[in-house]
């Protein structure tokens, strides 16, 4: 709506005339320029502004330019409200309150488009320009109002500001018209030139790189879209020049540039194109602005999960020509006849669909809605089967139907989903709410394209990687390329891969059948495989020993937080996305032709580089509250650090007990891997520090005390494996000792339990640490024990109670007997055996253990020290055979 009329005289009343926050230059010049029509009103800005625009207030020398600070202005006495630039509540800070009494009278002058939180007035100039500051030009020109040279020059400022140096595809004539007037009166351009043109500082060169190197392009509805992501530590000004000045330099039609900066991710938008409106966009995210300039700043969500909802977004919004099969949504998930209404219901609640087909024999015989089985539910009829109450006159179309024949038989026939049928077989479903949802394979370019930046790192794998591993890896790629398979190296193994960390764990991920893919392998290059129908995964295990693992590409839902999760077949983006952290989300493709190429859908790269633990999305603790202890061990095995988000998420499953729904096997086993770390204690520092030994078992604790017992026992490993010892010890045991030292046998064979640990190792466990205690104890009470008392005492001890006693030990002569045991006694034996001593002339028996025992004894003692020594002390002491 338009009102051109002149406005009232008013008695002398409080008069304010704001814009909205953040206020940039054009918000700034609408100001200056509303001044001019409503001469005794007070400028107030309702909050900050851009740092450009404050910048311009510390250098500027236009003093004319009188604006009263928001806490000088009695809002209550205000009676005329005059808005520019903007006419949305939630962007008018305290005014808003203001607006919405109905006892002040509001002007508007904006050229936003209408939103449905707009503010109303009796005056409202609204047209759909480049900026708000030719509206009132043209007002201002009409009314015969004199301007002065500085005036022109702030409101030239705003003009230039808003259609890009009358470059953006929002321009009007209208604009151009309000240039050359502002020109007539005086507008100096260099002053405006030297304002506008701004030289981006480091920090935002930084970004401007970051964005260039982690640039992504995708095609929308056939548009090219460019993605462009970037994260600082801190809140880095002005995004908007960065990601305008990206646009500019690789000449992108369409832009959208995410910044992960402290807890928010700042997303602007930018379009030189009609089909796309990135203010329509980015209102789905929050946001606002014009159709070819818009941002949004989401709290809270990870970089990763605001993107995959861009592009959710995105595919949603940009509606050019469409071919069924490239929007309909697949695999298909269906029901027999015979299924019952409550199963049904499982199933549309399981993948938050609306309808299911019924199919039999790969013949469609009709839909069942939620809405059926609901009202059947409802009614009783849970047990009774879904062919007696489906939609058996179903639309279908073929999958080169287009976009308009979908729309007509979805709103035609009034069906829920429309089945896509190829040769007599459904082969896909379109939704009527969702055209683009859930479920789409890795053929649909459109949601699912890879980075446009791919890189090849075969020379990388061939100088890091072990050349029989490499061998292995393209022996993969070559089965792959025979079954018309796609494999992939994923996970842990090309993320240490780049860290230059040695990891041969190999983890293969198969678009196809992983198990007829194993069977393939085995039985072409002499291995063997290992088969787990349940969960579609593989075992490869080669003659030396040497195992692979092999899964299909899936998906997977979780039916309660902390169970295990439900594995379904997928696409390799899709496999993983549903992984914990962006770091384990790299894939390296094997086939040949493409061998070495590494997909990075989630700026796993980024996160590397950057030293970062970031999450997929918010709910990853809820689904697999272990998730929090793999981020733990993964910061300090990498020495990275996790993001505020993940922090507060892991905060938030503390708070919730989410950890109180897993096994304590499970919890078990993630404590034990982080004990088998190198140096643990970092990461049971923060443990502590997140509450999570307490959740683990109450009766796990960190105090000082303890913490200087895991140093004592860090220093006693490090000690025993510079000895280079023969035989095998658990690290991670030693440690765990160490934590659990402060417990009585009965509390500690209440957590042994709660663990799940079989009769026998929780027995071990218990035997052993009293053992130990109780050894400890007798060598202090001996003080100078003999080599024989040691190698008596500690001989029936596991290696790790005895480096446990060792570390808790506070006395010097009980650590030296403990390295005299290591270093000299442990694996010290008489060189004659028991057919040694038969061979020389005596007789099997009891005899013969006895001589071994004195032999050992006097080894013990160092009263013999060689073969012939022990011969003649046997003679000596037991005299001749007989």
């Amino acid at each position: 709506m338009t009102n051109r009329n002149k406005p009232a005289a008013a008695p002398r009343t409080l008069e304010v005339i704001t814009t909205h926050l953040n206020a940039d230059f054009d918000a700034m010049a609408s100001m200056v320029a509303a001044k001019k029509l409503y001469p005794d009103a007070l400028l107030v800005f309702p909050g900050s502004q851009e740092r450009n625009l404050r910048d311009f207030f510390i250098r500027s020398s236009f003093y004319f330019v009188d604006f009263t600070r928001m806490k000088q202005v009695p809002l209550e006495e205000i009676k005329r409200l005059i808005l520019v630039d903007t006419r949305q509540a939630s962007r008018i800070g305290k005014f808003a309150e203001v607006a919405a009494s109905g006892a002040v009278d509001i002007h508007i002058y904006d050229h936003h488009p209408d939103s449905d939180e707009d503010v109303h007035g009796s005056v409202e100039v609204v047209e759909m320009v480049g900026s708000t500051t030719a509206i009132l030009t043209r007002i201002i020109k009409e009314r015969g109002i004199a301007l002065s040279p500085p005036e022109a020059t702030v409101m030239a400022l705003g003009l230039f500001e808003d259609t890009g140096s009358f470059t953006f595809a929002s321009t009007t004539p209208q604009d151009f018209e309000a240039g050359a007037f502002l020109l007539s009166r005086g507008a100096d351009l260099n002053v405006v030139s030297e304002i506008i043109t701004r030289e981006l500082n480091a920090e935002q060169v930084a970004l401007l790189n970051d964005l260039l190197e982690h640039s992504t392009s995708f095609h929308a509805g056939g548009i090219e879209v460019v993605l462009a992501r970037t994260t600082a530590p801190e809140y880095v000004p002005d995004f908007a020049v960065v990601a305008h000045r990206l646009m500019d330099v690789e000449n992108i039609q369409v832009l959208f540039a995410l910044a992960q900066m402290e807890d928010r991710v700042f997303v602007v938008g930018r379009s030189r194109l009609p089909e796309v409106d990135v203010a329509d966009i980015l209102s789905e995210m929050g946001g606002g602005g014009h159709s070819y300039a818009a941002s949004a700043a989401i709290k809270d969500q990870p970089l990763a999960q605001v993107e995959e909802k861009l592009r959710q977004i995105l595919q949603a919004r940009i509606h050019p020509r469409r071919l069924a099969r490239e929007i309909m949504s697949f695999p298909v998930k269906s029901v027999t006849p015979e299924v019952t209404l409550e199963e049904a219901e499982v199933m549309l609640n399981r993948y938050s669909i609306n309808a299911l087909p019924v199919i039999t024999g790969g013949k469609l015989l009709g839909l069942i809605s939620r809405q059926t089985v609901e009202k059947g539910i409802f009614h009783g009829l849970r047990r009774h089967p879904v062919k007696d109450y489906m939609n058996s006159e179903v639309s279908t179309v073929d999958p080169e139907a287009s976009i308009a024949e979908i729309r007509d038989r979805l709103v035609i026939n009034k069906q829920r989903v429309l089945p896509v049928v190829e040769d007599g077989k459904v082969i896909g479903l379109i939704s009527r709410t969702d055209l683009l949802h859930l479920l789409i394979s890795e053929n649909d370019e459109a949601q699912w394209s890879q980075p446009i930046r791919t890189k090849n790192i075969e020379s990388m794998m061939r100088e890091r990687l072990p050349k029989p591993i490499l061998e292995i890896l393209k022996q993969v790629g070559q089965v792959a390329e025979e079954l018309t398979y796609h494999a992939y190296v994923v996970g842990g193994f090309v993320r240490d891969l780049l860290l230059k960390h040695e990891n041969l764990d190999i983890d293969i991920v198969i678009e196809g059948d992983a198990i007829v893919f194993a069977r393939r392998f085995a039985a072409q290059f002499g291995a063997r495989s290992r088969e787990f129908q349940k969960f579609k995964t593989a075992v490869i295990i080669f003659p030396d020993g040497f195992k692979i693992d092999v899964a299909t590409a899936r998906t997977e839902y979780y039916e309660a937080p902390g169970a295990l999760p439900i594995v379904e077949y997928s696409s390799i983006k899709m496999d993983l996305y549903r992984r914990d952290f962006t770091i384990n989300t790299l894939a390296l493709k094997l086939n040949p032709g493409e061998f070495g190429t590494l997909l990075d859908f989630f700026g796993a790269q980024r996160d590397i580089k950057e030293g970062r633990i970031s999450l997929l999305h918010n709910l990853s603790f809820v689904e697999d509250p272990t998730r929090v202890f793999r981020a733990i061990r993964f910061e300090q095995r990498f020495k990275f650090r996790i993001t505020k988000l993940a922090a507060n998420l892991i905060n938030n499953a503390v708070k919730n007990n989410f950890f109180d729904r897993l096994s304590g096997a499970r919890l078990f086993g993630e404590l034990r891997l982080i004990l088998q770390e190198e140096n643990p204690i970092p990461a049971i520092t923060r443990l502590a520090e997140f509450q999570l030994l307490i959740a683990v078992h109450p009766r796990l604790g960190f105090d000082d005390a303890t913490r200087l017992m895991l140093e004592r026992i860090q220093a006693v490993l490090s000690w025993y494996d510079l000895l280079y010892l023969e035989g095998k010890y658990s690290r991670w045991l030693v440690y765990f000792l160490g934590l659990v030292d402060h417990l009585t046998l009965t509390e500690l064979e209440e957590m042994l339990g709660r663990f799940n640990l079989s009769p026998k190792q929780a027995a071990a466990i218990l035997k052993g640490k009293e053992a130990a205690d109780q050894a400890l104890v007798r060598l202090f009470r001996v003080g100078e024990p003999s080599r024989t008392q040691v190698y008596h005492l500690l001989t029936p001890l596991a290696t790790e109670f005895i480096l446990m006693m060792m570390a808790k030990s506070r006395h010097e002569s009980s650590r030296k007997a403990i390295s005299l045991f290591f270093t000299h006694l442990k694996h010290l034996k008489p060189d004659l055996k028991g057919r040694d001593l038969v061979a020389l002339g005596y007789k099997p028996g009891p005899l013969i253990k006895e001589m071994l025992d004195r032999l050992l004894e006097a080894r013990l003692n160092e009263k013999v020290k060689n073969r012939a020594e022990e011969k003649d002390f046997i003679r000596r002491a037991f005299g001749p055979p007989q």
